[in-house]
């Protein structure tokens, strides 16, 4: 079974959304594929105990009212099959699709850093966190520490307070002059400056990371690095993340450019493909309001709209400088590269310790001697660890890109495996 598609969207987070909505006055046939059940990415993501803002929830209802945009919900990209062709599941099938235009949406991830004890049960990421208290995982009455850097850290203490937890402690690494620096900027960003204040914790500290879990069977405690100080603060659960970087292995599998760890694109959005384009946090993290006005600008731009891709410059322009402000804000502390014990696991899949790693002279290395990113996440945890600490070049994924069935690769022609399908 085969599909063609005028325009394809990948990704249905704000800059997905945006993108769909933007080129749907064209009358273009419009196809938006998501891995979540419904739309809203990561941030507007969807739950028993979400509570998804105006915004989201306007973004979904045209989507579901335009008459030429079609959402397919809990389908993945397996594979890059040709030009302009992939190959897609979703809970039910497998089937190829091509396309003329692309937009991707592919948004971010968390940066995970080892430390001894993070991979303790009761330790998980900040955004992973809020993600599973949305999806209705009860904290109420757990005891929380938040350690890392970025608003997340914020975003994901207040969504756990509401759910009931107790939030002890938020250690950001950053500096207290930075973060004031910060604060004193959010003015020029009004809605930003709103939402900090409603995101105010006494609980916050700058100049703080963790050092280590503690516990035997479960986390116990963590122990925090505090303006120098060496505290340790008991507890039941610690969401830690470092920031955010953006989800770029379909576009490396297609042979987009990638520039500083993010899809290089133009002022059109454009990627280094013919009519392949990509907005939102897959080419740099910046914030859902960055990135709607990014997928706007791509979705203008790939049904040749550009006077009205052009009129968003400025906006773009206004939330690019805010992104600029976080991103030079939250940079990461050298001193987090020490983190990590000779025993310390960085690939959790094959349990390869920081030791084992330390004499290896790049990625590939690291495979043969170790298997260091062979596992079931294929390199997404320990291969941006690994850059990091290492600056380690992360390889380039091989499809498939996500675990799937037999049937579904099955789909694939005979020129393109080499073999018929048995």
């Amino acid at each position: 079974m085969s599909q063609h598609i005028p325009l394809l969207i990948i990704g249905a987070g704000p800059a997905g959304m945006a993108a769909a909505l933007a080129a749907a006055p064209s009358g273009v046939a419009i196809v938006v594929l998501d891995d979540n059940p419904v739309p809203g990415g990561q941030i507007w993501r969807d739950g028993p105990q979400a509570h998804l803002p105006a915004t989201a929830l306007q973004h979904r209802e045209a989507l579901r009212r335009a008459p030429n945009i079609e959402v397919l919900s809990g389908t993945r990209v397996v594979a890059c099959t040709g030009h302009k062709a992939l190959l897609l599941e979703d809970s039910e099938r497998g089937w190829q699709v091509t396309f003329d235009s692309l937009i991707l949406c592919t948004g971010a991830r968390e940066l995970l850093l080892p430390f001894p004890g993070w991979t303790l049960p009761g330790v998980t990421g900040a955004g992973a966190l809020q993600a599973l208290i949305k999806g209705g995982m009860p904290v109420a009455g757990e005891a929380l520490v938040v350690a890392g850097s970025g608003p997340l850290l914020l975003a994901s203490a207040a969504t756990a307070k509401q759910a009931g937890a107790t939030v002890l402690q938020i250690a950001e690494q950053a500096s207290y002059g930075a973060v004031m620096g910060f604060a004193a900027q959010l003015p020029k960003w009004p809605a930003k400056a709103l939402q900090a204040l409603t995101l105010i914790n006494s609980r916050y500290r700058c100049s703080s990371h963790v050092l280590a879990a503690l516990g035997e069977e479960r986390l116990e405690a963590v122990r925090v690095l505090r303006g120098g100080n060496v505290v340790e603060v008991a507890c039941s659960r610690l969401a830690c993340g470092f920031g955010l970087i953006p989800n770029i292995q379909l576009a490396q599998v297609m042979g987009c450019r990638i520039d500083d760890q993010a899809i290089l694109v133009d002022t059109w959005q454009a990627s280094t493909l013919a009519d392949h384009y990509a907005a939102g946090e897959c080419t740099g993290f910046g914030g859902s309001e960055l990135a709607l006005i990014e997928g706007a600008i791509a979705g203008h731009a790939a049904v040749g709209d550009h006077t009205k891709a052009r009129a968003l410059w400025p906006q773009r322009q206004h939330w690019q400088q805010f992104a600029d402000l976080l991103n030079t804000t939250f940079t990461l502390n050298p001193a987090l590269k020490t983190l990590a014990a000779p025993d310390t696991l960085v690939c959790r899949c094959e349990d390869v310790p920081y030791s084992a790693l330390q004499s290896c002279s790049g990625w590939t290395d690291a495979k043969l001697q170790s298997r260091c990113g062979m596992g079931a996440c294929q390199g997404r945890v320990c291969g941006s660890a690994a850059h990091y600490l290492f600056d380690w070049t992360p390889p380039v994924p091989r499809f498939p890109l996500s675990p799937a069935r037999i049937g579904t690769l099955a789909c694939l022609a005979v020129d393109e495996i080499g073999h018929s399908p048995q």
